[in-house]
């Protein structure tokens, strides 16, 4: 699975995909993460720095990202794409708080049906909306809110996707939404206090029963 982000901000990907189950799965080549900035295709003043973002039309506060440097982020993407895989299949996400709620089960289609993912991540007031007329995009959201970028969501989609992939949990059955899996979790010791009080791990859990435990496990969701 192959990742290719289009963001003003690159560098907000650093911390989190340098940690961890992503790190691994970057080191082993389950997944590849690209990015793309829109400044990168746009024409700047000599010796300042290069603007992408225009006031918007018909008045309002704030910033909206200007269509061409996306576009040519977007065009430069698919082009990364076609010279590594000779029948990729691609889907193009824009990110927005209007679109399609983005789950689990979304994320496990995506994983299976497509061999590179670009994430269209915006900023400001947004990015302007002729590029979602050149490109077949799906509109999605990751949650009921508004946040001030899509880098968070784009981290989000990366990292529930890659979950899908197989071998970057490594066991198969880490995937939680493939087994029996409860909401609380235990381990040991089986007994701590604290301020005077005793808490223990529920009894049926260290039956052996594992019809029991499962029954157990349905009853917490």
């Amino acid at each position: 699975m192959r990742f290719h982000v289009i963001t003003l901000f690159p560098g907000a990907f650093g911390s989190y995909l340098g940690e961890s189950i992503l790190k691994r799965a970057i080191e082993d080549k389950k997944i590849s993460v690209a990015f793309y900035n829109p400044r990168d295709f746009a024409a700047g003043t000599r010796g300042r720095a290069v603007r992408v973002d225009k006031r918007p039309y018909g008045g309002g506060p704030g910033m909206v990202i200007e269509a061409l440097p996306v576009i040519k982020a977007i065009e430069k993407a698919l082009a990364t794409i076609q010279k590594k895989s000779k029948k990729p299949k691609v889907k193009i996400i824009w990110l927005s708080p209007g679109g399609m709620q983005f789950d689990t089960g979304v994320a496990e289609t995506v994983a299976k049906k497509y061999t590179d993912i670009i994430i269209v991540s915006g900023r400001y007031e947004g990015i302007d909306a002729r590029v979602k007329k050149i490109f077949k995009c799906d509109i999605v959201s990751v949650g009921p809110f508004v946040l001030t970028g899509g880098e968070l969501p784009a981290m989000l989609i990366i990292d529930c996707v890659s979950r899908q992939v197989a071998g970057v949990l490594g066991d198969p059955t880490s995937v939680e939404e493939r087994r029996v899996a409860s909401r609380d979790v235990y381990t040991r010791p089986e007994v701590f206090e604290y301020k005077g009080k005793k808490y223990r791990v529920p009894k049926v859990l260290l039956s052996g029963n594992h019809a029991t435990i499962n029954t157990w496990k349905r009853s917490q969701k």
